[in-house]
């Protein structure tokens, strides 16, 4: 689903009454000479995804933003919540009491901020079904997501598309980031060959998140999207970077002979993550929350208002142009979106959150 304002058409033209040339707008970092005004001009003519606008993604777009690219998608698949405000820092209350979708509040605010960027929403579940679809055509992928499912699937449609990308990943106050770039770097299964264990790492549930630790590491991610995007790809640092902001340490791992010659992905162009359905479930537990995403095995379209008519009779509903909010009892919510996701609030259970889900839905 894709977000747009009523009249998005002209918002830009018309948001910012007499909005400054660029020279002034971005004159400070044209007078970083790294940058001057043909990367400037180069970083106007960009673009970028940034998938998942969690702690992370809000932070590197926002910097992508003011820093004046020329075009920036951003997708989430989740709604703003209240655990959301202590590091997510394009969000506010206001947000949270609206039930507004990440990406729907996030372009909101980044429209607010610099209205010359042509912001592009769109509200979904990054798949293998539409990553192609929704990662061709920009110049660079920064990753906000929250599990390594996703990571996976990133690093197969960047050795694809030939599409670099930049990893980051935080938890406690620890946090690590990487740039991937095809052909020249080893790819992110060159590093990580197979998943974690289920349970076997800490989340952002299990370990919790403090916002500097996230702000240092998306901060990172932006410098070295700035590198990329302006034509300065040389200044790259190169290395896995690992923080840790608590004991006050910082690592960089040259991991530059790490590319590995029987690699599937980067080595064979074996892209399993994106071209076999079967490794995709279609129930995850979200991060650092009671709530379970179950997702339709098809493309589905939902009539929205039939849909809440029906709810109304059996538990408390709340809509908006976004989503339903369907309150079964004291324990359960529902969040329930137009393509027929709904997250399961109030359970970790899949087999409950699954049998809720098929009582919603009827299936």
């Amino acid at each position: 689903m894709t977000f747009h304002d009523k009249d998005s058409t002209d918002y830009n033209s018309r948001s910012a009454e007499h909005p400054p040339a660029s020279a002034d707008r971005y004159s400070r970092q044209i007078r970083f000479a790294p940058i001057g005004a043909a990367g400037q001009r180069s970083i106007g003519e960009s673009s970028a995804a940034v998938v998942g606008m969690g702690a992370l993604g809000s932070v590197a777009a926002q910097h992508l933003v003011r820093s004046g690219i020329g075009r920036i998608r951003i997708i989430d698949r989740d709604v703003v919540e209240w655990s959301n405000l202590q590091r997510q820092m394009l969000y506010t209350e206001e947000d949270v009491q609206r039930m507004l979708p990440k990406a729907a509040a996030a372009a909101e605010r980044l429209r607010s901020i610099n209205s010359s960027v042509r912001i592009e929403p769109m509200i979904l579940d990054l798949t293998s079904a539409n990553a192609e679809e929704m990662l061709d055509g920009v110049d660079l992928i920064i990753d906000g997501s929250d599990n390594f499912s996703v990571r996976y699937l990133i690093n197969d449609i960047s050795l694809k598309l030939e599409i670099p990308w930049i990893y980051g990943g935080v938890v406690g106050a620890s946090g690590m980031t990487m740039s991937f770039i095809p052909g020249q770097t080893p790819c992110f299964r060159c590093l990580f060959p197979v998943p974690p264990a289920a349970g076997s790492v800490d989340t952002c549930e299990t370990a919790g998140v403090i916002s500097p630790a996230v702000d240092l590491i998306a901060s990172m991610q932006a410098a070295e999207a700035l590198k990329w995007l302006s034509g300065n790809a040389a200044a790259m640092h190169g290395t896995l970077f690992q923080a840790d902001l608590w004991q006050h340490r910082y690592t960089p791992l040259n991991v530059s002979k790490s590319k590995r010659s029987d690699c599937p992905a980067c080595s064979r162009h074996q892209y399993s993550y994106l071209d076999d359905n079967e490794l995709e479930s279609a129930a995850v537990s979200l991060c650092g929350r009671n709530t379970m995403q179950i997702s339709p095995r098809q493309n589905s379209k939902i009539n929205m208002d039939a849909l809440a008519a029906r709810l109304r009779q059996a538990g408390k509903v709340e809509q908006n142009p976004f989503l339903i909010r369907y309150r079964r009892d004291e324990q359960i919510t529902a969040v329930l979106f137009p393509d027929g996701r709904a997250l399961i609030q109030g359970t970790e259970d899949l087999v409950v959150a699954k049998r809720i889900y098929n009582e919603i839905y009827g299936i």
